[in-house]
Formats: structure tokens, sequence, C-alpha cells
């Protein structure tokens, strides 16, 4: 296997963060959490003008015609810089599905205004105490459409959001639908959560779509599951590197006995663990994505990335926070966004 970028995803990713080096800096992201903006709209803009939010896109749609290895990519970045921008939720979430189990309808519909920028796309899979994959909202036929009855508890981007993909359970299996937010019967709450970022608690009160609403066949919702989780874990390695990062420049400025604290042995070995964490989260989150583009089995490698993205990134910031001292929870530094996601 080849973790090495082909040249196409290797442009997205380097665009991704030219873009996001420019203007998710500290100070911006600051601005925007004190305004309580959950989303970066004029970044997502640029990052259009530039081609990313059209990469998973076909082409003659507007869009760059590439994979699930370029949108990983462009999550890679964004965890680097904690950017409050809807690439997981736009790309991994909404527009990687439509292209891999649309129709061309549902794709010329969609998929255009993605690429443009103009259209916020995200997941609605979240429910109480159950399996993302066995949903309880319910889709029943009504005459040739369907009307849906449920509760999202948590859906990423939902306030921002123009059209929802609503996973939804029907008598011949679970299924995918696309719901505009704006469609009669759905409403929407703000849920505050520990990242900062506002999500939305999501009714579904007999709504009613379109037999042109749902969205491939019964194979469709696994699938999806499975690109976010790998899109998530993908994520993580990059806030992983930035964590890293953060602690290896300030244990390298900070002095006590008259000597950088990084020379500690304590602090070299934390560094030195959460350095091979890192790139444990990063190794197994690209073997996934690597096999997942490629079409090939990926279940293990799925549940090993999940497994390293979680308790491998967890000691990762954590470690990052406690060699910082006091300035880790100072919420004027950096470094908590990467902590909190």
């Amino acid at each position: 296997m080849d973790f090495d970028l082909d040249e196409a995803s290797a442009a997205i990713a380097d665009l991704t963060a030219r873009v996001l080096g420019d203007r998710a800096t500290h100070e911006r992201l600051r601005e925007l959490e004190r305004a309580g903006v959950g989303l970066d709209r004029d970044t997502w803009a640029v990052l259009a003008e530039v081609g990313v939010a059209g990469a998973p896109v076909p082409e003659h749609l507007g869009g760059a015609g590439l994979g699930f290895l370029a949108v990983a990519a462009a999550c890679e970045q964004v965890g680097r810089f904690a950017a409050p921008v809807p690439v997981l939720t736009t790309l991994a979430g909404f527009a990687v599905p439509l292209a891999r189990h649309g129709t061309p309808d549902q794709q010329a519909t969609w998929l255009p205004p993605v690429a443009a920028g103009s259209l916020i796309g995200t997941f609605a899979l979240t429910e109480n105490l159950a399996d993302p994959r066995r949903p309880v909202t319910v889709a029943a036929p009504v005459g040739d459409g369907w009307r849906l009855e449920g509760t999202k508890t948590l859906v990423p981007d939902g306030l921002d959001a123009d059209v929802m993909l609503v996973s939804a359970a029907t008598d011949d299996g679970p299924g995918l639908f696309l719901v505009p937010v704006d469609a009669p019967g759905v409403g929407r709450e703000r849920v505050d959560v520990t990242t900062g970022r506002p999500q939305a608690r999501v009714t579904l009160d007999g709504v009613r779509v379109g037999p042109d609403a749902r969205l491939g066949g019964d194979d469709a919702l696994d699938d999806l599951v499975d690109h976010l989780q790998v899109a998530i874990c993908v994520t993580m390695a990059g806030h992983c590197h930035s964590a890293i990062r953060l602690a290896a420049d300030y244990t390298s400025q900070r002095h006590q006995f008259d000597r950088p604290i990084a020379t500690f042995q304590a602090v070299t070995q934390r560094a030195g663990d959460s350095y091979i964490d890192t790139e444990a989260v990063r190794l197994t989150a690209w073997q996934a994505a690597w096999r997942l583009d490629a079409g090939l089995p990926a279940d293990d490698e799925i549940a090993i990335a999940t497994w390293w993205a979680a308790e491998g990134g967890n000691r990762v910031v954590h470690a990052a926070t406690h060699v910082h001292g006091g300035v880790g929870v100072d919420r004027d530094y950096p470094l908590h966004r990467h902590f909190l996601a």
C-alpha cells in the first residue's frame, strides 16, 4: 500500500493549508468565538473559490471529480488549524455520499452549489442511545413520497445547513433521505457542546419528502458512517499534529533552572510518547482512508483507526496541556481548540 497522496489530492491539501494558514489564525478564530460565530462562511467562500469545496464533485457539475482521499486531505488540514469550516459536514458527510450514491438528478440539484460554496449540507445521524447504523427515526411511504418522524439530537453545522442527509428506518432497511431544513415539520434548536461550535437538535414532525429524496440503497447509510468515521480520524490526526507542535514550541521557549524545560527528562518522555501516538493516529487513519478510496474491505482498519483517534488522540492533547502548565488551559491560547475537538 502507498500512503503518498496523488498529485491532485496533495494539491487540495496544499490549497486548504494555504487558505487556512492565512485566515484561520488564532486572532481571527478568537474574534469569531467571541462573536458567537460557529461557521466561518467567508473562509468557506475562499475555499470554494480555490476549488477545495468542489473536490468530490464530478467535473461535469463544476467540481474536480476527486475521490475520498482528497476530502480526507482537506479534513486533516482543518484539524491542524481547528478551522470552523464545513469540510467534514458538507464534503465528507454530504457531497461524498451524493457523489457515490446519488442519482444524476440528485447530483445535478445539490452538488453544483456545494462546489460553488453557496450550499451547506450536513448529516443527521445521532439519536439518543441509538446505533447510527440502526436509526430510530422512521420514514414511512405516503403516496408517492415519504413521511419522516423522529429526533436527531446532535447535528453538526445543523444551525447553518441548507439541507441534511437524514437517516431513517424503512420497511426494507435503513435509508438516507435528503431533507431541506426549511421543509414543513423540520424544527431546529441550538445545542451548545464542548467544542465551542454549536450543533442542532433537529425534530422531524411529519416531514414530507418526494420519491426522489431517498439516497441510494440500504447500503448507503453504512457507507456514509464508514467514510465519516475515517474523516473524523484524519481530522483528529491534524489536531494531534498541532497540539504536539504547540507543546514543542512552548517547552523549547519556557525556561526553568536556566534551561528549556524541553530538556527535562519527564517532559522529553511525554513528548516522545505523544509523537508516537500522533504517528499512530495518522498512519491508521490514512490506512483506512486509502482502503475506502480503493474500494477494499476496511472494517478492521476503520475500527483500528477509530481506537487510535480516541485513545491516542486523548493522550496527545492531555500531554500537550500538561507540559504547558497553566497556559494550557488559558482560552486566550490556541491549544484549547485541539483539546476540545
